[in-house]
């Protein structure tokens, strides 16, 4: 297989070509946060806390890290103000809904004290799910099993049970090391049985 050189943070190095940005850092020791990637698991691009600023001649954009492949000549900045300012906006977005764990960690990381966006606490509780998708996709693609996925769209989504998988999933449990709030979230919901 063809390798290729870029730099990381100035550091020159060589990746598989097919590597993305974000296993190559990891080859590296370079941390870059991220809450939607696995191992065993195809890369999704989820949770957008993974993102760098890359230039290739005098262009430079955003990507997010784990689904970018490596390219010659590619440098890739892991740090930058634009990235930050972005990683921050997240971390206050997920606050108040995943007030634990791997997010109070970002947020120390990166300096957040407190978030702008609340939760309508008359309507809604922290479920500290941050939709990050690792049970969804480990489902799908490790167990093949589709017990679980997602229920509406925008600030309604959640993580819910697919009608008739309830007891494979409460069983299964092989997904609860990957949540982020560092427990299986217990879902309330349940897909709606389809006429």
């Amino acid at each position: 297989m063809n390798t290729v050189t870029l730099k990381i943070n100035g550091k020159e190095l060589n990746a598989k070509e097919g590597t993305t940005v974000l296993e190559a850092a990891r080859s590296q020791g370079i941390d870059i946060p991220t809450l939607c990637a696995y191992d065993e698991l195809e890369p999704a691009g989820a949770c957008r806390m993974c993102m760098v600023e890359i230039t290739r001649g005098k262009k430079t954009r955003l990507v997010t890290s784990c689904v970018y492949p490596v390219e010659n000549g590619l440098e890739v900045q892991t740090e930058t103000d634009r990235v930050n300012k972005i990683r921050k906006m997240l971390i206050e977005l997920l606050l108040p809904v995943a007030p634990s764990g791997p997010i109070n960690a970002l947020a120390k990381r990166y300096g957040v004290e407190k978030t702008r966006f609340k939760l309508d606490t008359a309507k809604e509780a922290p479920t500290n799910c941050s939709l990050c998708g690792l049970c969804v996709r480990y489902c799908e693609q490790v167990k093949g099993e589709y017990a679980v996925g997602f229920l509406g769209r925008g600030v309604n989504r959640k993580v819910a049970l697919l009608p008739g998988k309830g007891d494979e999933c409460v069983f299964c449990r092989q997904c609860y090391s990957l949540c982020n709030s560092g427990r299986f979230i217990e879902m309330a919901e349940v897909f709606p049985e389809q006429p």
